[in-house]
């Protein structure tokens, strides 16, 4: 076999892995982040100011919330489930030693602590949760794309070939659910008047660059015979034009249906496209092809997947909009985000059930068909990473409280607290605006150049391929070539973060 067919055969005919394992992936970032939170809040309680030094910053925050990932995926994985374990155990040290050591008038029973916690006015116009959510499937999708080509990279993760969960296949779902959270159907205003369809008009606008780049994508591939996973897409197909039509579709029915019933829209659909898998012989055309025997002839034919997806997809996205709207609904309260966790912990059962329902009933979790059980775990696990993301911002919020002054980027902030905060000397005044700029923060830096961030992983990943046999990669090799590409690309995301720039011309 050549090098390609190679490359080809090692990420094909995959099972995925169980739903309890990806459950125990998905509670390391938090994790990272309230980990990366926690010391610099101890270090402002030694030291009297935060991190200041670039340098430093971007290493601890490398080292805190990217490294651990890497490490998880590849020779940690066998143990994947008591890191989440150990990484708790460690946030729980040090927040036990800020309290602790917090200064003596602040020392006041726990129990008031809470209270007063729980009366704190958080910034309503900013959800830090959604910003890192949407960042961290893109750092974990950077990562799986090239270290599903080594083989300390678990088969079970990487995409499975027709039914199956592996975490790639979530990262794919992922990335919709992340785009529609922050689409401009959410983030308008509902009390402004628009035209109806000038969303679609700034989508067909704003999605021209995606279709470049899937363009790109297959012209590059072809041209110098680059492996890939044809029952992915397709034959001419690719995740950027997948992307790209998306957003396209659920502005128009966005502009024909209201905003506020896009989950109905969503339901309507995804049960519609499973209707049809069901019923009619959708599935076998998608599956096998029209000659049923995985024949490639014709447009339609050899993109079957990638085209017949985008039902699934769309789906997916409607839903995440509504999301989208129910999160930027006006909390301004510690208590109104801990009634919202309820929320979201409710949905995130009944979807684990309805799930479970579908399977049973219907057909397994499939990415390459896009079904109904599929667009049912995509949306519960991203509800559960999204609701593990505001857990982890509470818990920080809480912890900067204790500690007078104390700031965390890319953190919720406080405003307007009670006058009795003071005396228990808690944070009194607003916390972190004014620290924005000075705070370096990776999670910032991604956050303003995502795209770009996503393209270089691309490029890189390819260069690698070209460079290097994978395959046959050691260990220690494998890490050190997984941790440059990483350090790299955040390192230019960090740079022009620090000059201000952001690389965007649409």
């Amino acid at each position: 076999m050549s090098q390609k067919q190679l490359k080809e055969a090692f990420i094909s005919n995959l099972n995925g892995t169980s739903l309890l394992e990806i459950s125990a992936g998905l509670s390391l970032p938090p994790l990272c982040l309230l980990c990366r939170g926690l010391l610099l809040i101890l270090y402002y309680l030694h030291h009297g100011k935060p991190v200041s030094s670039r340098k430093y910053s971007l290493l601890l925050d490398f080292l805190v919330l990217v490294s651990p990932l890497l490490f998880s995926c590849t020779v940690l994985s066998p143990i994947i489930f008591f890191i989440p374990v150990l990484l708790a155990a460690f946030c729980a040290g040090i927040f036990s030693k800020i309290y602790s050591q917090r200064k003596r008038e602040a020392r006041v029973p726990f129990g008031q602590i809470v209270k007063e916690f729980q009366k704190t006015c958080l910034d309503p116009e900013c959800i830090p949760a959604i910003t890192v959510f949407r960042v961290y499937v893109n750092v974990l999708t950077s990562i799986s794309i090239l270290a599903v080509d080594f083989p300390q990279y678990p088969r079970r993760y990487a995409k499975a070939e027709t039914y199956g969960t592996g975490v790639m296949d979530l990262g794919v779902g992922a990335f919709i659910f992340g785009n529609a959270l922050v689409c401009p159907e959410v983030r308008q205003k509902s009390h402004t008047t628009q035209p109806r369809f000038s969303n679609l008009a700034r989508q067909v606008f704003s999605v021209w660059p995606l279709i470049s780049l899937g363009v790109g994508r297959l012209l590059s591939v072809k041209s110098i015979e680059y492996h890939e996973h044809t029952s992915e897409y397709g034959v001419h197909w690719n995740f950027f034009f997948t992307l790209a039509l998306v957003r396209l579709a659920a502005s128009l029915l966005l502009a024909i249906f209201p905003r506020h019933k896009a989950w109905l829209v969503a339901l309507a659909l995804a049960v519609l496209y499973q209707l049809l898998l069901s019923t009619t012989s959708l599935k076998m055309f998608i599956l096998h092809g029209s000659d049923g025997r995985g024949s490639r002839l014709g447009f339609l034919d050899a993109n079957r997947e990638g085209l017949l997806s985008l039902f699934g997809y769309l789906a997916i996205y409607l839903a995440s909009v509504q999301v989208g709207l129910w999160l930027l609904q006006r909390r301004s309260s510690v208590r109104g985000w801990l009634e919202a966790l309820g929320g979201l912990a409710l949905a995130v059962l009944v979807l684990s059930l309805l799930l479970q329902l579908c399977q049973a009933c219907a057909e397994p979790v499939s990415r390459r068909v896009a079904n109904l059980p599929f667009c049912t775990w995509v949306l519960a696990h991203c509800l559960l990473l999204l609701g593990f993301f505001v857990l982890t911002d509470l818990a920080l919020v809480f912890t900067k409280l204790l500690v007078e002054g104390s700031s965390v980027p890319c953190c919720w902030e406080v405003v307007q607290p009670p006058d009795s905060r003071r005396k228990h000397g808690m944070e009194a005044g607003p916390v972190g605006r004014q620290d924005k700029l000075s705070q370096p923060c990776l999670i910032s830096a991604i956050n303003k150049n995502q795209l770009l961030f996503f393209l270089l992983a691309n490029v890189m990943t390819g260069a690698v391929n070209i460079l290097i046999d994978t395959i046959h990669s050691k260990a220690a090799f494998t890490l050190c070539i997984l941790h440059l590409y990483m350090f790299f690309n955040c390192l230019i995301m960090y740079i022009l973060h620090a000059r201000n720039t952001v690389l965007k011309f649409w």
